[in-house]
């Protein structure tokens, strides 16, 4: 499994009572445990919990869990909807014998099918285009899959094979595609909804020293993205990506809490991160 790319949830300060329930709920384990930053993993992949500033998070980025039995299903179904708020009822669709889609207690927002998995990952971030970057799903897809190495894409059904009158029926129902062998999916929709992709959910992308670094970063940021602070970047559809390098991982990793806190305020001037002035500010 890639654990190179990776969800990242902003929790507030929620990230411990968001992991405890996670881990729970999908026989999870935490792997990483400090005040900022705690590190999940569900089903072998790895999701981020970053204890940031607040920002609601909404359905323009979700999570599909690919379920094996309808009691599965269920099982998931019934602990999220505490607290939650239920965005298409559970119910049989064409798509799927059971299937519905859910908003837990703490703004994240899941789809649970059953069905079968397109690829070995049975967590996968799912992207949904709206406003005006409604019917630019292939559009993305081309262009994610151009600026990361390993990347495919895989099926993709439009809402003219599945009947789906309200919508355009060259937008895309349904696609998956992989980048660097990290699966996601993604679709088209042309409601009206109140959201849009913003920073309560960024993917990380774990890079290989510093020329890896920028690669992404200038590839991530091109076309009308948007450079941002600490590593992160929106790309031109307003997804966030957070690109970190694993040297510097390292470094904020360090149990001498005063090196880390060095380090940490380095990174705060930076937009890129530059791995040899955080050295230098590591060994100040």
């Amino acid at each position: 499994m890639n654990n190179n790319i990776f969800p990242c949830i902003l929790c507030g300060g929620d990230a411990k009572k968001s992991a405890d329930f996670y881990c729970e709920l999908f026989n999870g384990k935490i792997t990483v445990d400090t005040e900022v930053v705690i590190n999940i993993e569900l089903f072998g992949q790895k999701i981020m919990l970053l204890n940031g500033p607040q920002q609601e998070k909404n359905p323009s980025v979700s999570f599909m869990v690919i379920c094996d039995t309808e009691n599965e299903v269920q099982q998931y179904w019934d602990k999220l909807k505490e607290g939650g708020e239920v965005l298409m009822d559970l119910d049989a669709y064409p798509w799927s014998k059971k299937y519905g889609w859910i908003q837990d207690q703490y703004g994240v927002s899941w789809q649970l099918y059953l069905g079968e998995k397109a690829s070995d990952q049975k967590l996968v971030p799912t992207l949904m285009f709206i406003h005006h970057n409604n019917g630019k799903a292939v559009e993305a897809i081309e262009f994610y899959t151009k600026v990361f190495p390993n990347s495919s894409i895989g099926n993709i059904s439009k809402y003219e094979d599945g009947g789906e009158s309200v919508e355009n029926p060259e937008h895309v129902m349904h696609a998956h595609f992989t980048l660097n062998d990290y699966s996601l999916f993604c679709m088209d929709s042309s409601h009206d909804h109140q959201y849009d992709f913003n920073e309560g959910i960024s993917m990380v992308v774990m890079t290989d020293g510093q020329e890896e670094t920028d690669y992404f970063w200038n590839s991530l940021s091109a076309e009308g993205g948007n450079e941002e602070v600490c590593g992160w970047v929106k790309d031109k559809y307003g997804l966030s990506w957070q690109i970190f390098p694993k040297q510097s991982m390292k470094l904020v990793s360090d149990p001498d809490k005063d090196k880390v806190q060095k380090v940490l305020q380095a990174i705060m001037k930076m937009k890129n991160i530059i791995i040899k002035d955080l050295e230098e500010a590591y060994h100040s």
